[in-house]
């Protein structure tokens, strides 16, 4: 079994910065890619940024030099620093772990996050 723990979300007003973090624990022998989702509420869940163990990125247009991704691989450790937060930054974002390999039986799993609120507001 494997648990995603997220931290770092909070208030901020407009302009402002934050970093979210999400940590993966528990059989893991590897994890292809890691992510940050987000949902607002009456929205559908979109990605946010992905990255890979290579180091390959990828991000919502609406974020594209704002967030920035980046990852520990030793740590199984993925941060989504994110600047110049706008309103519409507002969601609950969830952390996602893709093909995560099971370090005793070798089988691939995904698995989310609680969420954690990010509220970006005057």
């Amino acid at each position: 079994q494997v648990q995603l723990v997220e931290s770092g979300g909070g208030l901020v007003q407009p302009g402002g910065s934050l970093r979210l973090s999400c940590t993966a624990s528990g059989s893991i022998f590897s994890i292809y890619a890691m992510a940050w989702y987000r949902q607002a509420p009456e929205k559908q869940r979109e990605l946010v940024a992905v990255i890979t163990s290579g180091g390959s990125t990828n991000y919502a247009d609406s974020v594209k030099g704002r967030f920035t991704i980046s990852r520990d691989n030793a740590k199984n450790t993925v941060f989504l620093q994110m600047n110049s937060l706008k309103p519409e930054d507002t969601a609950v974002y969830y952390c996602n772990a893709h093909r995560v390999v099971d370090r005793d039986t070798g089988r691939r799993y995904e698995y989310w996050g609680q969420g954690t609120q990010v509220t970006v507001s005057s």
